[in-house]
């Protein structure tokens, strides 16, 4: 099975840092706000951060005061940052791929995930496995990028009148699932498309039952036509 870490490239690394330092980026203004209203209450629960990247979520988590968390993340370098910046008591940050959750030894009452699961191939597998390991009632939050988003393979998808103004979205491919090689930030950077019907049979041939889907998005004309993520709820 194909799998990409992207974030341990220099080049890629340094234009991340670059992008999560911009207080007005889409992650901080639309993104996390999002995540962080599907879930519960943080009080005593155990908590998995799938995708931890710099363990601010995790920090975050704690000190809402959660029992304990665990952050995976594949890239070594993005769990540098999550020691220098973001370790704690009752914090624990493994270098482990999402395709590897079966090593893990507990289980959860909440698993979480922030932007990274459509960096998996396969996504059906993904959720069984998380369904495993959260305990009966728990609850898995998680955000990806927009269907509509990871649809397309060329980069031109705003079409525009004479003097730049967006008109429309032009959607291509969304019927065709699969990786997508992409420039984002660097090129060849690979994502894996998904249809709506592709993520909500994952979630309930594992045994979810999904209580809340959010597409959020700012008050402007390219976020009116497509909205950035998809935000999901899934109860175990």
């Amino acid at each position: 099975m194909h799998e990409q870490n992207i974030y341990d490239d220099q080049v890629f690394f340094e234009g991340y840092k670059k992008l999560r330092a911009n207080p007005l980026s889409a992650n901080v203004v639309i993104e996390k706000p999002a995540l962080f209203s599907l879930c519960p209450d943080f009080a005593g629960k155990t908590v998995l951060d799938l995708g931890c990247g710099y363990g601010e979520n995790c920090k975050r988590i704690v000190g809402a005061g959660a029992k304990s968390v665990v952050g995976i993340d594949i890239s070594e370098k993005m769990l540098q940052v999550a020691n220098a910046e973001n370790s704690g008591e009752n914090i624990a940050f493994l270098h482990m791929s999402m395709n590897r959750l079966d090593e893990l030894n507990q289980t959860f009452d909440v698993v979480l995930s922030s932007l990274a699961v459509h960096y998996i191939e396969d996504f059906g597998a993904l959720m069984q496995s998380v369904h495993r390991l959260l305990n009966r009632g728990g609850v898995f939050i998680f955000s990806q990028e927009h269907p509509l988003t990871t649809a397309v393979r060329d980069g031109d998808y705003w079409a525009k009148d004479d003097v730049g103004n967006v008109l429309h979205y032009k959607l291509t491919d969304y019927g065709i699932s699969g990786a997508r090689q992409m420039h984002w930030i660097v090129d060849g950077v690979t994502k894996y498309h998904r249809t709506f019907s592709d993520i909500v049979n994952a979630l309930a041939n594992a045994g979810f039952a999904i209580e809340q889907v959010l597409e959020p998005a700012e008050d402007d004309s390219r976020h009116n036509h497509k909205p950035l993520f998809l935000l999901i709820r899934a109860k175990a």
